[in-house]
């Protein structure tokens, strides 16, 4: 066991007038089970690349161990997978990579598959599991989950609980909570470190964050009540000293000392206003270090459009087929107003071919599908990569409100620097808030949303859950966090 230290880590990019960390100290054991969370473009990636040392940075990063990053890039994978992975760890015997897949519940035959055949879920398994043969490595895991389904997100889950080195970055709340036992936070002011799971941090956050919103409200009543008290006494002070000018206590005064007496008690008057005025000052510089982490969750709001039938769609003995494969057959269902349908099934099911049949794409099949007449639908595609060019093109493109768009993103989390990148060049995380601003500031009868979460930090993950609760649209989506599927969902179709 040894430590990994960090001190006084800077680091900004050349192109960003603020910096990404401003001289952060803390340490890592390099036997944690490290969770890393943190609201989207707070630097979660950039620090997993510091530690690669793919970045120049100012500061010290010491450590006896090297770093591997997850996910590869694969300079050559047309082999077969077994001659894939030993060539990222030769080190390792084809046994070990077997018991490996083994723990995490993969069939063996895929390493004598052509690596180009395996699923996005199974090339994950593969990877991170030769990752655990190299020696001497502390891993940087960077959003495994993306790829893999639910029963995959358990499994890896359960292979992560039975080792230890490494950092997981994940928004997977289910998830993180299986196999972690610390947890690291990029906060808006600083780096925390806490051990425990997932659940423990937000427990934690949630409480402190409480505490200090209570203490800040108390301050400001009380720093008010302060600031009437000192001016009170101030005013009354100048008032007596005027007093005092101008005539002579001897003419005007049956006791000649009452002058003295008024001078007196002028004096203390205003040694009781710079007493307050100093404790003014104090609780003013206690209330600064409250609230510095305390994340604004602005409640979103949507606005789903009624339907004039009951009924908005209706499938009778679907198959689809994708070439000579059937994807799946025999699928009837209904969709009612206020259903909010979580397809599940495993990766290859056909759950995202069916959101784009509903949707009208040009898809092979056979059966009925009815739409219901002058339906709307609202979209939020699986992948972010076609987002490119500037927001307010995309904002003018998609014929959306910008004032309305802007402020939903703001309520995201996202700050106006981020509204002047090159879409491109922002986050997974904040490209997927794009999509998912797009179709919330949508008026539609139904919304059809893939895998809405991939990519997205827990609080904007709660903001979802808490707008859907709320606004009760039509949906059906595909999506792989449990406890956003156990919270919203209505009702479940298992492919």
């Amino acid at each position: 066991m040894s430590q990994i230290q960090i001190k006084h880590l800077t680091f900004g990019y050349d192109n960003s007038p603020e910096l990404i960390f401003d001289d952060v100290s803390f340490y890592l054991d390099t036997d944690w089970k490290l969770g890393f969370t943190g609201r989207n473009g707070r630097g979660k990636t950039t620090f997993l690349r510091l530690l690669t040392g793919d970045y120049e940075y100012g500061g010290t990063i010491l450590s006896s161990v090297e770093f591997e990053y997850f996910p590869y890039e694969l300079s050559e994978n047309d082999g077969a997978t077994s001659e894939v992975v030993m060539s990222l760890c030769p080190e390792a015997e084809e046994w070990e990579l077997m018991r490996e897949l083994n723990f995490m519940g993969v069939d063996t035959e895929v390493l004598y598959r052509p690596f180009e055949s395996l699923s996005l879920g199974e090339r994950t398994k593969v990877l991170i599991a030769a990752m655990f043969l190299k020696r001497n490595r502390f891993l940087l895991i960077d959003e495994p989950t993306n790829h893999l389904d639910t029963d995959g997100r358990k499994a890896l889950s359960a292979y992560l609980k039975k080792k230890k080195g490494y950092i997981l970055v994940s928004h997977d709340r289910a998830f993180l909570d299986g196999c972690v036992d610390h947890i690291l936070s990029v906060n808006k002011s600083d780096i925390e470190v806490m051990r425990g799971n997932f659940s423990d941090w937000l427990r934690h956050k949630e409480m402190r964050d409480r505490f200090e919103t209570e203490e800040n409200e108390k301050l400001k009543k009380e720093i008010y009540r302060l600031e009437k008290s000192s001016a009170e006494k101030m005013k009354w002070s100048e008032r007596s000293e005027q007093s005092k000018i101008g005539f002579d206590p001897r003419k005007v005064e049956k006791d000649i000392r009452r002058r003295s007496y008024i001078g007196s008690k002028t004096k203390k008057q205003m040694k009781r206003a710079k007493v307050i005025e100093k404790r003014q000052e104090e609780a003013l510089t206690e209330k600064k270090k409250l609230m510095l982490n305390v994340e604004t969750s602005v409640p979103l709001k949507m606005n789903p459009l009624p339907y004039h039938s009951n009924r908005l769609l209706s499938l009778r003995d679907l198959t689809l087929t994708r070439g000579e494969k059937t994807v799946f057959t025999g699928l009837s269902f209904d969709v009612e107003r206020g259903d909010r349908i979580a397809v599940r099934g495993k990766n290859g099911a056909g759950k995202s071919s069916l959101l784009k049949l509903i949707r009208g794409e040009n898809l092979t099949y056979r059966g009925n599908l009815e739409r219901g007449s002058r339906l709307t639908i609202s979209w939020v595609p699986q992948d972010t990569s076609d987002l490119r060019g500037s927001l307010s093109a995309y904002i003018e493109n998609n014929g959306m409100d910008a004032t309305q768009f802007r402020t939903v993103l703001r309520h995201f989390g996202m700050e106006r620097e981020q509204f002047e990148k090159d879409l491109a060049d922002l986050s997974s995380g904040q490209k997927k808030k794009i999509l998912l601003t797009k179709s919330i500031c949508d008026s539609a009868h139904l919304y059809l949303w893939d895998e809405p979460l991939n990519y997205m930090d827990v609080i904007s993950r709660i903001q979802i859950e808490e707008m859907i609760l709320a606004f009760s649209p039509t949906m059906i989506f595909v999506e792989h966090d449990a406890v956003f599927t156990e919270k919203v969902a209505t009702r479940e179709l298992r492919l």
